[in-house]
């Protein structure tokens, strides 16, 4: 297992593209709703801002991108509206697995699968089997996900393999059991569709990440939007704890020590 620094504990490395970018895909009923047409309608819209937001981050250089497809409270909605979601999930695995791998991509699912059918798990498994030494861009799909959830499962995981730990275990013993062990933590968070809040989504990944919404709705969330994402997070000061003056010196003794051309 991966146990890589959390912000926390270790100042990372600050790049000018994020490295990873965390979203939420949010407001495509209301898209929908917008031009008369059925919630589903959005749902199918939203899978074409995915491909094209794959696209971009690999253009950009962005490393990982992690997206919130399906929350655990989203079993709550109507149950055919959650019908077709899954079966929208699964022609989406099934359809785009190809290219994935063919463009050299990682696919990763993170989640509680117990609640999918037997067809959907396989599906999810291959999926992720197919792509799993791909070295280009890792996306990570959040399917019955819940941050809450992401952190129990962790300590159960944790105890069963070391009961030792069961009095005293540190956020270094934790870490490797979280489902985003092997990724940085998000650089950067995405919020489509007007609402201001993470969710449950990435709740211990999320500690130091800069947080950006946009009233866009999520089909209509296109390379520009991502672009003005990345700007505002290029003009934040990314302090983790530190003063202002304390980064400026930072900086500056590594700007001395860079060779004079």
């Amino acid at each position: 297992m991966t146990n890589l620094p959390s912000s926390t504990r270790v100042i990372p490395d600050v790049a000018r593209v994020p490295r990873h970018i965390a979203i939420i895909m949010d407001g495509n009923g209301r898209w929908a709703k917008k031009r008369f047409m059925p919630r589903i309608m959005g749902h199918q819209r939203g899978v074409e801002s995915l491909r094209a937001t794959v696209r971009a981050c690999r253009d950009l250089g962005v490393e990982y991108l992690t997206v919130f497809a399906f929350s655990s409270e989203n079993w709550r909605r109507p149950v055919d509206e959650v019908s077709f979601l899954m079966s929208l999930f699964l022609k989406m695995l099934e359809r785009e697995v190809a290219s994935l791998h063919k463009n050299n991509i990682h696919l990763k699912i993170i989640g509680d699968r117990s609640r999918f059918d037997d067809k959907l798990q396989k599906t999810m498994n291959d999926a992720e089997t197919l792509t799993k030494n791909n070295t280009g861009l890792t996306l990570t799909i959040a399917a019955n996900y819940g941050g809450r959830w992401d952190v129990m499962h962790a300590v159960h995981s944790l105890l069963q393999n070391h009961p030792e730990l069961a009095t005293s275990f540190s956020e270094e013993d934790l870490q490797p059991y979280m489902s985003m062990s092997d990724a940085p933590e998000p650089d950067l968070f995405v919020r489509t569709g007007g609402e201001k809040r993470i969710s449950n989504f990435m709740l211990w990944q999320l500690a130091y990440t800069e947080l950006y919404f946009t009233d866009t709705l999520w089909p209509a969330f296109d390379r520009k939007e991502l672009e003005k994402a990345i700007a505002s997070y290029q003009n934040r000061e990314r302090r983790f704890g530190r003063t202002s003056e304390q980064l400026a010196s930072s900086q500056s003794k590594m700007n001395e020590g860079e060779p004079r051309a």
